[in-house]
């Protein structure tokens, strides 16, 4: 019979699947999609193969765990990081800086790197709709600073973070990139809040 190392089995097999979402997430980060596998995790969890597959069936079952595992975590942080500031402007800000800072952060690489990942596909759409629960904080500032398009601007504004995100990953310090970030962010968002399209107007 198998070692059991924690109090219950039940406590044992919930170490066992942590350690291998976290090893998951640990080549994700590192090493990116491609490094993924049942056998890389196992390894790296130091377990054998064939006990990979109590806990997961396939790799893309591995990757749809780990979705479920890392998102809520990744939103609890950036709320966390962007709830104290007090007005719009400064919610925005603060989303941008959160979302910046953690750019380099392994689970937020580790995230990036399953946009391109074989899902299954209601693991798919699972990942796109909580993909929209991290945009929530920043659409409901950009719709109190008075933008036309809450959910266009806040794709834009992550286009322009995600860009911002490259720059840092590609060896550029973070507080350079986001000061013009911010600066570029001040700009064009307090003209969209002060600017509507012709054809709202009619």
């Amino acid at each position: 019979m198998p070692k059991i190392d924690a109090p219950t089995v039940a406590e044992h097999h919930r170490r066992r699947r942590a350690a291998l979402l976290a090893a998951a997430e640990e080549i994700l980060a590192t090493d990116g999609l491609d490094a993924l596998s049942l056998g890389s995790v196992g390894s790296a969890a130091g377990l054998a193969r064939s006990s990979v597959y109590q806990y997961f069936d396939s790799t893309p079952a591995l990757l749809a765990a780990l979705v479920e595992d890392a998102m809520p975590r990744a939103l609890e942080e950036l709320t966390a990081r962007t709830g104290g500031a007090a007005g719009p402007m400064d919610r925005v800000e603060a989303y941008v800086r959160s979302a910046l800072t953690l750019a380099t952060d392994p689970t937020h690489r580790a995230l990036a790197s399953l946009a391109d990942a074989p899902l299954p596909a209601e693991c798919a759409a699972r990942l796109t709709e909580m993909h929209h629960g991290l945009l929530d904080p920043l659409r409901a500032a950009l719709a109190e600073l008075g933008t036309p398009d809450p959910t266009l601007t806040a794709s834009l504004v992550m286009g322009t973070v995600q860009a911002a995100s490259r720059a840092v990953l590609a060896g550029l310090q973070v507080e350079d990139v986001l000061d013009r970030t911010l600066v570029l962010l001040r700009g064009g968002l307090r003209a969209a809040a002060t600017t509507r399209p012709a054809a709202d107007e009619a």
